[in-house]
């Protein structure tokens, strides 16, 4: 693995500016996850990485090396997509050894064998080897595309929401067979993702795009606590974030003029009165839905809680996070 780092990276795409003075260094063993919403620029930015997109201003370094201008097959990334991209006509094993078999590899027909039989170990898909891509559950054809990348020996993987098109309980399956496989192979991660549930139970360092510009680079709990701004915010933490009027609750800073609460930074049992409008019961908690003075938000009650709708509860907010009317954070 290598160090990968981005240095003011400028793209547009006629009058659409897909990424905007970027700028990010991503260690050696390092697995980050750039977070935003569809049109922030996440794909543009592991397409100018990988050398399928040339920068209109800035440099891509790999080792300390500029490879700004080089094709993709001389940057030596491996990249893994959201649709699986596999051959149908082929089994795993000939799949998986497809990348080695390239002119640029040469790589020795034992070589081939072994590294295939270790990634296959890795992946949990040894006993599936002889069998055809058509053959295989959408989990086991992503991990088989997952695979293609591995046998390699990159400087960074680069994985484009990979997990997106999966079943819910699949894509939290492979959460974890993700993060195992990166640790235990020490390998370097460019992850690309709209789901906070992703970035924060993989990355080691998130990093979070507006419009094309890299707002703010974190750890996850660091994103979480201490959000720049109203958007950042948003990005993370199911419930949202409630945005309200800071003139709402007492002790606002100076120029503040929304007051952002996590839902479970609403106390209960004191403060001001909130009507109940529906609970949601999910088990492990439930979640209230509450109106203040023509005002939704969404806090955190027991499981086993009495409150009906039409009921008040008294509320006031623990730990408050407060922005200015641009959305910015106010200390």
């Amino acid at each position: 693995m290598s160090q990968v780092e981005l240095r003011n990276i400028f793209k547009s795409f006629g009058q659409i500016e897909a990424v905007s003075d970027v700028s990010i260094s991503i260690s050696d063993g390092e697995f980050i996850v750039l977070l935003g919403p569809t049109g922030a620029g996440k794909t543009t930015t592991l397409r100018l990485i990988s050398g399928l997109e040339r920068p209109d201003k800035g440099s891509v370094l790999i080792d300390e090396q500029d490879v700004t201008y080089e094709i993709p097959a001389m940057r030596n990334v491996a990249m893994v997509f959201q649709q699986y991209s596999l051959y149908p006509h082929l089994t795993v094993r000939e799949n998986l050894s497809f990348p080695l078999r390239s002119p640029l590899l040469k790589t020795p027909e034992d070589q081939i064998h072994k590294k295939i039989n270790e990634i296959a170990e890795v992946l949990q898909i040894v006993h599936k080897l002889d069998n055809r891509t058509t053959e295989l559950s959408g989990g086991e054809m992503q991990r088989v595309s997952i695979g293609r990348a591995l046998v390699r020996n990159p400087s960074i993987y680069l994985m484009d929401e990979p997990l997106s098109s999966l079943d819910a309980k699949l894509r939290s399956d492979l959460r974890v067979e993700l993060k195992r496989i990166q640790v235990q192979l020490g390998a370097t991660i460019l992850y690309v993702t709209h789901d906070q549930i992703e970035a924060m139970t993989m990355a080691n360092t998130i990093g979070v795009l507006e419009e094309g510009r890299l707002v703010q680079v974190g750890s996850p709990r660091e994103i979480y606590e201490n959000p720049i701004s109203l958007y950042v915010g948003g990005r993370l933490g199911l419930p949202r974030i409630n945005a309200l009027p800071a003139h709402l609750f007492p002790g606002a800073p100076a120029g503040a003029a929304m007051i952002g609460l996590r839902p479970e930074h609403i106390k209960q049992g004191e403060g001001k009165p909130a009507k109940v409008t529906r609970l949601e019961h999910l088990g492990d908690q439930t979640q209230l839905h509450l109106e203040i003075e023509g005002h939704k938000l969404v806090s955190l009650t027991d499981m086993y809680s009495a409150l009906k709708p039409g009921e008040h509860v008294l509320i006031q907010p623990q730990n408050p996070l407060f922005f200015d009317s641009s959305g910015n954070r106010v200390r």
